[in-house]
């Protein structure tokens, strides 16, 4: 896995992927301690209204990274995401009211929704073989979770020597750091995007459009869901599991999130060379379906009284989610790739960002509020039904036969001698000439 780091750019992408992580990580720990001193006991409010902000950021601005997609340099719009979020990092540790809070955070997460699916367009650019893409795919699945376990630790550490708000000052660094590698990287040139046509609202749904046109395009909003239904399961009501359900303490939380990141992680490193010699459709769809069971067992433990199994069952369940999900998202970006042009990628892209976020935003209020109000036991009924249906959904949406063959491309007639190649096999019709050909997975070709 580890040979596509050979790559001088890819490594340089991946490095500055990894910090930029690293920082993020760090604002969310101190975002944390800073709420609390804003608002008190109700810090849980502020980070929770802090949360749905950053998903209506991510659903509302990724679109348009589509409609500039094709203005702007790649190199220019991630350079500037990384200024624009360092920028904001500067000024977090001086807000002092909540507001204040809010808009930065909708700044700074706005700045991720044009910087990742960029990234993500950039990189089967970068490695256009499939095996070295999977290989980036998975390795990009590992910085994330490894990011949700070492930044807390990085920042427990930090905090034992300083205040948190030289943490902002980490983030601020992380970001400069990945806006300095984006620059020394030398990025291929990317395929023509076509005419530059209709208007701005029309480029920005493009992708959004593909996604609801192409069927396995269709099945993976589905399996987004799927997958939104256990993640908010897991980053909602861990806490609750822990010290209300089972009466444990705060360190064990760690654990429960730590099992969850050690089964994304075990999935994510054995899944390049199960790709290899599996179809995508079928490790992806297993990955959903095996939610449902997952959340069957949740029930069973949520309603049971009491038990000393329940403890390494809820880890269980929790790192058993972890690589559900992980057999889902990490195969995604070769399910876009192979399903769009290449000069179409970065719509594409942005597109299953905003709608796969969107997903989140509606199972994250979902959870929480399912279980304070009806208990946890009909937040796992509820969200399990959810999981349910959408991987069965998915199963329905994505044809067994379908073929890995690339969107419809934008391609141009021309006017064609008669001694030309193409019209050996060809037969001469009223207004020119007709004959039998396959569309290649992007370029140009000749209707004769």
């Amino acid at each position: 896995m580890l040979a596509v780091l050979r790559d001088r750019t890819y490594r340089r992408l991946f490095t500055a992927q990894v910090v930029a992580l690293s920082g993020t990580g760090l604002a969310t720990v101190a975002l944390g301690l800073l709420a609390y001193d804003l608002a008190g006991a109700d810090a849980g409010q502020v980070l929770g209204t802090a949360l749905a902000i950053k998903m209506v950021a991510y659903v509302a601005i990724a679109p348009a990274v589509g409609a500039i997609a094709g203005r702007l340099p790649r190199r220019t719009l991630m350079v500037g995401a990384d200024l624009t979020r360092a920028g904001v990092a500067v000024m977090l540790p001086f807000v002092d009211q909540v507001w204040q809070v809010y808009v930065l955070i909708f700044l700074l997460q706005s700045a991720s929704a044009v910087f990742t699916p960029t990234f993500q367009a950039v990189v089967p650019d970068v490695l256009p073989a499939e095996r070295d893409y999977t290989r980036a795919l998975s390795l990009s699945r590992l910085a994330y979770d490894l990011e949700s376990l070492f930044s807390p630790a990085l920042a427990a550490a930090l905090l034992s020597l300083v205040t948190y708000d030289w943490l902002f000052l980490g983030t601020v660094a992380g970001f400069l750091a990945s806006a300095a590698l984006v620059v020394a990287a030398v990025l291929p040139k990317p395929a023509a995007a076509g005419p530059d046509s209709g208007s701005a609202r029309a480029r920005a749904t493009a992708g959004s459009r593909l996604f609801f046109r192409v069927p396995r395009l269709r099945a993976l909003l589905a399996l987004d869901l799927a997958v939104a239904a256990a993640g908010a399961t897991v980053t909602v009501n861990s806490v609750v599991y822990v010290r209300d359900l089972l009466g444990r303490g705060a360190t064990d939380l760690s654990l429960a999130l730590g099992a969850y990141g050690g089964g994304s992680m075990a999935a994510a490193l054995v899944l390049p060379r199960l790709l290899d010699r599996v179809r995508d459709r079928t490790v992806m769809l297993c990955g959903a379906l095996l939610l449902t069971p997952v959340f069957a067992g949740l029930g069973v433990l949520t309603s049971a009284p009491s038990g000393d199994w329940r403890w390494p069952a809820l880890l269980l369940a929790w790192a058993a989610f972890g690589a559900a999900c992980s057999a889902v998202l990490t195969p995604a970006g070769r399910l876009v790739r192979s399903a769009v042009p290449a000069g179409g990628r970065t719509s594409a892209f942005a597109a299953q960002f905003s709608l796969s976020h969107a997903c989140w935003l509606l199972t994250y209020p979902l959870a929480g509020w399912l279980g304070a109000a009806a208990g946890l036991r009909s937040a796992v009924v509820v969200l399990g039904l959810v999981a349910l249906a959408a991987g069965l959904l998915a199963v329905r949406l994505w044809p067994s036969r379908e073929r890995d063959r690339a969107a419809p491309v934008e391609h141009e007639h021309v006017d064609l001698d008669e001694g030309h190649p193409h019209l050996a096999d060809a037969v001469r019709v009223p207004g020119g000439w007709r004959h039998s050909h396959r569309h290649p997975a992007d370029g140009l070709h000749a209707h004769c």
